[in-house]
């Protein structure tokens, strides 16, 4: 499934991927910091959700309560629950 995630408190405006049974693939962050964005989603290719949640849940970003990568845990996580309904 591929999924769209519309980011709240960060300066990327979207993230893009794709979930199959719980592997996160093919992931674009939509604006943000460019490079480190690109770092980060290939890094993270093939992770599990929960791979990803473990260690990116409440990453923060200077003085705000979230990040793109905190931002990333929500949208796999949505996006996996959704599915698992």
């Amino acid at each position: 499934m591929d999924y769209t995630y519309q980011t709240q408190g960060v300066c990327s405006m979207e993230i893009h991927f794709h979930l199959e049974n719980d592997v996160v693939t093919n992931i674009q962050f939509i604006g943000g910091c460019n490079g480190n964005l690109k770092a980060l989603s290939k890094v993270l290719d093939g992770w599990t959700v929960g791979q990803i949640e473990e260690k990116l849940a409440g990453n923060t970003c200077g003085r705000k309560p979230t990040s793109c990568a905190d931002q990333l845990a929500r949208a796999v996580k949505e996006a996996y629950s959704a599915v698992h309904a």
